[in-house]
């Protein structure tokens, strides 16, 4: 790839990034573009700062990170945006009203921080400046989360403060006691349990560090480094461009966290490559949709509400790391082994060998890029450093990667080392910016569920709890379908943070009650709080490529030029394998390792549901060795479901620790069906449907 062809795709990123809200467009070379430039490279200083050198109060971090925020937002996103290339007109551009509105909202979220003191003296009785403060910046908070994620999070903020208001005048099945003006913004904007709350805390301490180091590995060029990395590994297999796009966007969104930014940076390169191999430009989207999805599931990074989750469910990161593992990585197998499957039904080869990198020479090319990675996670898994400290140690050896690589090659190009340092500098300079101008919408949307979580902490979560409980009929299994279908409709118009917040504020407690009392086979659920709170996780995610909205689907969709609907309903399609795992991990709690700390079980039992993944997206594809029938079917179905759930053959006449049987029962059914269309394919071809290229 020339470089020409390499800024053209780094440009093609940043415009997409931009469209999609991922990254406020900074022009430098105005007042205001300047201004920003410099909130934002502050911002990134502060946040490192406070986890080196200046030990501050938590409260304080939390303020001064809003302040930021609020301010970088209003700099650079205008009341109304331009779109395409149509000249700007009547407030399409920042202007100095955005400005002042920016400086007002900064303000605003550092007067606690100013008067902190006195706040604390006259706690739950605020004078009318702090009522005037608290309720501007709530104004305001909610007008930025509009310019920068739209308008569904301040809708639904706007929802739940109404409902707090009026409730005593609602009829009685919905009716709630509300709460005063003073007692409202007490709560809200003047104390841990709204905007200042947990999801701020976590945003202001963890989820900033891990979007800057992500931000850096791109800037450096890793991303680009895993994709080739990958193409050289698989390219040359039946659909290897597609499997090389699942793989690459797999280590590249477990350090992005971010299921846009991933398709943005990832799919410029793997869509047109799966386009020129025979994929349809729908499916080759959707694919790389689908694989920078599963990007917010798969460890050590995850998205920003793993971090939440943490604060919330009361364990250790590695912990929730833990959880996660086995059913992102067999998520990420059944993909793979989808792009087999449409490899086979379109009859695609592989690349041409002289189309496809060397798999040394790459490896050698980049193998620095993998340091900041072994350190993070020998910092996370081995010495159980905090994820804090852990990814400050990654940042470090990032920075010494992006100031150092243009040294190196200068050094040995022969070229000027001056001009080499200063581009190095530079590198480091549009990371420190790029780091903060992607963690905006991040910060704007915890803070504004915050005041969601703020309005349920009132009283209210009570009450909502309670409806939801009655609307589910005390059935666990009911409630599942309504978090699910809930978790999706929320998540068309919310980013995952926001709407995992909402989620697990309203539905895990109700869920893991009602859980508690459910007898299966004779034995209790007990469901461990963690897995409800991956379920509302999960179906939070895969909004992003559910139609009619599904962000993710319309970034795919503008790199392969084809319709967005069309690549979401394929991305949905596709993403039926993820949404079935927490359907069963919610009742089979050895997917999630739960009192698990065996290897070679955890091993076992990743391997069963690889395989239940791989039946079941045989089974929603219509092709496991060959085409299926109607038997087939029925196998792959009762082999997916003992392959994720063994207790359903275990559990009726065995013991809790006798169900492995069912894991050798499943396999026999999955043998059988692939023996019988191997045995029918060859028959009619002479050769199996699905050998290699």
């Amino acid at each position: 790839m020339t470089t020409l062809d390499t800024e053209k795709k780094r440009t093609q990123e940043q415009e997409l990034l931009q469209q999609f809200g991922e990254e406020p467009d900074i022009p430098r070379k105005t007042l205001l573009g300047a201004a920003a430039t410099a909130t934002a490279l502050c911002w990134s200083l502060f946040q490192l700062a406070t986890e080196c050198v200046i030990l501050i109060d938590a409260i304080y971090v939390r303020a001064i990170h809003l302040a930021f925020g609020l301010l970088l937002l209003y700099l650079t996103t205008p009341l109304i945006r331009s779109k395409g290339n149509r000249n700007p007109g009547f407030f399409r551009r920042c202007t100095a009203l955005d400005a002042v509105l920016g400086i007002a909202a900064s303000l605003c979220a550092v007067y606690i921080v100013l008067d902190y003191e006195g706040i604390s003296q006259r706690s739950g009785l605020p004078t009318g400046m702090d009522i005037a403060v608290g309720l501007t910046l709530v104004v305001l908070l909610l007008e930025a989360t509009r310019r920068a994620i739209g308008p569904a999070l301040p809708v639904i903020a706007t929802l739940f403060i109404a409902y707090v208001f009026s409730g005593p005048h609602l009829p009685d099945f919905i009716a709630f006691k509300g709460a005063s003006l003073s007692r409202f913004v007490s709560q809200i904007s003047m104390d841990t349990e709204g905007i200042y709350g947990v999801p701020l805390q976590v945003s202001s301490s963890v989820v900033f560090l891990f979007v800057l180091f992500g931000t850096m590995l791109n800037k450096a060029g890793g991303g680009r480094f895993f994709i080739n990395l990958a193409v050289s590994v698989l390219g040359r297999f039946r659909g290897g461009a597609a499997k090389a796009a699942v793989l690459g966007s797999a280590f590249s969104g477990m350090v992005s966290g971010s299921s846009i930014a991933n398709v943005v940076t990832a799919g410029t390169f793997t869509i047109p490559l799966m386009k020129r191999v025979g994929y349809p430009a729908e499916k080759a989207a959707a694919i790389e949709v689908a694989a920078s999805i599963n990007g917010q599931i798969a460890p050590p990074v995850m998205g920003a509400a793993a971090f939440i989750m943490a604060e919330y469910v009361g364990l250790p990161y590695l912990d929730i790391c833990k959880a996660a593992a086995i059913p992102a990585f067999a998520a990420y197998a059944g993909l793979f082994w989808i792009t087999h499957v449409e490899a086979c039904k379109l009859g695609l080869k592989g690349l041409p060998k002289d189309q496809t990198p060397d798999f040394w020479s790459t490896l050698k090319a980049g193998a620095h890029y993998l340091l900041p990675l072994f350190v993070l996670l020998w910092e996370l898994v081995y010495e159980r450093h905090s994820p804090q400290l852990a990814v400050l140690k990654s940042i470090a050896v990032l920075t010494v990667i992006l100031v150092g690589q243009p040294l190196v090659l200068a050094r040995l190009r022969g070229t000027s080392l001056a001009q080499a340092l200063k581009e190095g500098c530079w590198q480091l300079f549009d990371s420190l910016v790029a780091g903060a101008a992607n963690m905006v919408g991040v910060a704007l949307a915890t803070a504004s569920a915050g005041i969601i979580v703020g309005c349920v902490s009132l009283g209210l979560g009570q009450q909502i709890t309670t409806f939801v409980e009655v609307l589910s009929g005390g059935s666990v299994f009911l409630l599942l379908l309504i978090t699910a279908v809930a978790s999706l409709l929320l998540g068309m118009g919310l980013p995952t943070t926001a709407n995992y917040i909402i989620m697990a504020s309203l539905t895990a407690p109700v869920l893991v009650d009602l859980a508690s009392g459910l007898q299966i086979h004779g034995l209790s659920l007990a469901l461990p709080l963690i897995a409800a709170h991956l379920y509302c996780f999960y179906f939070g995610i895969l909004a992003d490529d559910t139609p009619p909205v599904g962000l993710a689907a319309y970034a795919g969709a503008a790199i392969a030029k084809c319709s967005p609907i069309a690549t979401g309903i394929q991305g949905f399609f596709y993403d039926i394998r993820t949404a079935v795992l927490p359907a069963f991990f919610i009742f089979n709690h050895d997917i999630l390792l739960w009192n698990i700390d065996s290897i070679p079980v955890a091993v076992f039992i990743f391997l069963m549901t690889v395989a239940g993944c791989m039946a079941f997206a045989s089974l929603t594809q219509g092709w496991f060795m060959a085409k299926n029938n109607l038997f087939d079917m029925l196998l792959l179905c009762t082999g997916t479901l003992l392959m994720l759930y063994p207790f359903a053959l275990t559990g009726f006449f065995l013991p809790y620790e006798e169900r492995w049987w069912g894991y050798a029962a499943g396999l026999g059914v999955l043998g059988l069906c692939a023996l019988m269309q191997t045995v029918r394919s060859r028959s009619r071809t002479g050769r199996p449907a699905a050998a290699r290229a």
